[in-house]
């Protein structure tokens, strides 16, 4: 994807009779009515810019004109590999979110009023469906739903910021509500699993890992298909397929000879590294006299995972296992915990 200086085209006039039937729920041009939109969103890495959660933000403005205008909306990430400018030309692609600092292609596209910091492109030749998307954005932006999405994804940027100043919030991502309602079903304090998410994306939706881990709670796209869920990036699918993959790890630990703060350590290294590695790790402590029930014990083994000898002591079933992530990644989470519940008191 190719960028340019700052230059914003603004096409299409919005009359007030246009504002009127937009304020009522009615589309003026009817122009996406009963299609399918697909959509893409190119708006860079946004985890703790100056710009908030654009990624988020522009999602969760697209599937609102999908409702508005009536369609089905496919909203997916840009991907470098692929060709957009041809994409739009030929109708493959109906919309694709760019910052507000890209406008060039030379004329191929047609940009939409600024919302926020980004603008919607569509082909050159649909005029209509352009003003149709200024004549909701005009009027969205200017409505009390659209000070509270703004809000979300913009007041909330980095929550450990806010423990850094001793800040007391009733708010910790923009996916709270999501966030209370899936820790709810695992039986957890939702704070909990707010530092799993902060720990796998920082809250980015667009986080995807070099092996392919995707979203929200980073989950690979072959566990989203044991769970039934197709889409990564939406939000409430990622987390449902995170936590449907939490409780099953918890199943696990269920009948096992350990407290709840045990069980939740190795659950979230089993998250972290998969149940098969930690079942080597306890199998080793087990073979020298430790606790295979207490994380501390994982810990004093994790090291000599990694050594050849180990390979002749006990059966590792998955090899040699370096560990230092795992270790991270729980003493990490138990650390955000902390620091969130002194953000946000029970």
């Amino acid at each position: 994807m190719r960028y340019c200086a700052a230059f914003v085209l603004i096409f299409g006039s919005v009359t007030v009779g246009e504002r009127s039937e937009a304020v009522d729920g009615i589309s003026p041009y009817e122009t996406f009515g009963g299609d399918t939109l697909r959509c893409v969103i190119n708006t860079g890495n946004e985890n703790y810019g100056r710009n908030g959660f654009r990624t988020g933000f522009n999602y969760e403005l697209l599937r609102k004109f999908g409702d508005h205008v009536g369609a089905r909306m496919e909203i997916s990430l840009a991907d470098n590999h692929c060709d957009y400018e041809d994409s739009l030309q030929t109708g493959a692609i109906d919309i694709m979110v760019l910052p507000d600092t890209c406008s060039h292609f030379e004329n191929k596209f047609i940009f939409s009023r600024k919302i926020d910091n980004a603008v919607w492109a569509v082909n050159s030749g649909d005029i209509a469906k352009i003003k149709e998307v200024n004549t909701w954005i005009a009027t969205y932006t200017g409505s009390d739903d659209y000070k509270r999405t703004w809000a979300k994804y913009h007041r909330s940027v980095n929550p450990l910021t806010k423990f850094d100043r001793k800040t007391i919030s009733s708010k910790i991502s923009p996916y709270d509500q999501l966030i209370k309602e899936y820790a709810g079903k695992l039986g957890w304090d939702w704070r909990m699993l707010a530092a799993v998410i902060y720990q796998e994306s920082k809250f980015s939706i667009n986080t995807v890992s070099h092996r392919g881990a995707t979203g929200l709670m980073q989950v690979m796209p072959s566990t989203a298909r044991y769970y039934g869920i197709e889409n990564l990036l939406d939000p409430e699918e990622n987390i449902k397929a995170g936590t449907m993959h939490l409780a099953r790890l918890e199943k696990l630990y269920r009948n096992e000879e350990m407290t709840d703060m045990e069980r939740f350590k190795f659950v979230l290294a089993s998250y972290n590294a998969g149940e098969g590695r930690i079942a080597d790790c306890r199998n080793l402590a087990a073979a020298r006299n430790l606790d295979d029930n207490r994380w501390d014990d994982i810990l004093k083994v994790i090291p000599s995972m990694r050594e050849d000898a180990t390979l002749r002591e006990v059966d590792l079933k998955f090899g040699k296992f370096n560990g230092t992530e795992t270790m991270n990644y729980v003493e990490n989470i138990l650390n955000i915990y902390s620091a969130f519940c002194e953000i946000c008191p029970a």
